[in-house]
C-alpha cells in the first residue's frame, strides 16, 4: 500500500508540475527588424513605411508574420482564414520609439499588454487609420491629448476600425510630432 500511495503521489506532483509549466511558459521574444523583411498582406518591405509596426509569432511557423501597420496584425488576428495558432503578437511601443518614421530597434511590446489610441490624425503606413500602442497608458494618453482619439486595451479595439478603416491619401508632411518617442513628455 505505501508503495502505491507514493506513485500515485510521485504522479500527481508530476501532472502539476507540468501544468505550471505550460501555464508559466512565457511567450517567445520578438525577432528585430533587419530591413528585408515583406509585410504579410501588402508583400512590400516593412521598414519603407512610416509609423508603427507588427510582427506575429505563430507555434507552426519559425519566422514572425511581419505587418507594415498595427492595423494589420489586428486584421489578420481577426480574420478567420488566418491561422488560430498564435504564440505572440508583438507591437512597437510608440513611447519609446526613436520617431514616428522610423520607431527603431528593440521597442516592441506584448499586443495584449498595450494600450492603443484609435481615432487619432496619425495614419499608418499604409495611409489607414491606425491603432497606435503604447507601453504605458500615460503615454497613450498623452498622445491623445496631443493628436486626437481615445485610449482602449487590445481587446477593445473595434473590428470595424480596423476592417472597415479608411485610407487617406499619403502625405509627406505628419506635422508636430511631439508626444512621441523617448523624449516626449
Amino acid at each position: 500500500m505505501t508503495a502505491r500511495f507514493f506513485a500515485i503521489a510521485l504522479l500527481s506532483v508530476g501532472l502539476l508540475a507540468a501544468c505550471d509549466e505550460d501555464e508559466a511558459a512565457p511567450p517567445p521574444p520578438p525577432q528585430e527588424l533587419t530591413g528585408s523583411e515583406i509585410s504579410h498582406y501588402d508583400h512590400m518591405i516593412v521598414v519603407d513605411h512610416d509609423g508603427p509596426k507588427a510582427q506575429i509569432l505563430l507555434e507552426s511557423r519559425e519566422d514572425p508574420v511581419w505587418f507594415s501597420s498595427v492595423r494589420d496584425a489586428f486584421a489578420f488576428h481577426l480574420l478567420p482564414e488566418e491561422p488560430r495558432d498564435i504564440a505572440a503578437i508583438y507591437v512597437t511601443d510608440m513611447a519609446r520609439a526613436e520617431s514616428w518614421a522610423d520607431p527603431g530597434p528593440g521597442v516592441w511590446i506584448e499586443a495584449r499588454e498595450a494600450h492603443f489610441v484609435i481615432g487619432s490624425d496619425m495614419r499608418g503606413g499604409m495611409g489607414a487609420e491606425e491603432p497606435v500602442p503604447f507601453g504605458t497608458e500615460d503615454a497613450a494618453a498623452a498622445f491623445a491629448t496631443e493628436h486626437g482619439g481615445e485610449v482602449v486595451a487590445f481587446d477593445a479595439v473595434p473590428e470595424d476600425y480596423v476592417l472597415g478603416a479608411t485610407v487617406e491619401p499619403m502625405q509627406m508632411d505628419h506635422g508636430d510630432m511631439s508626444g512621441i518617442g523617448p523624449d516626449a513628455e
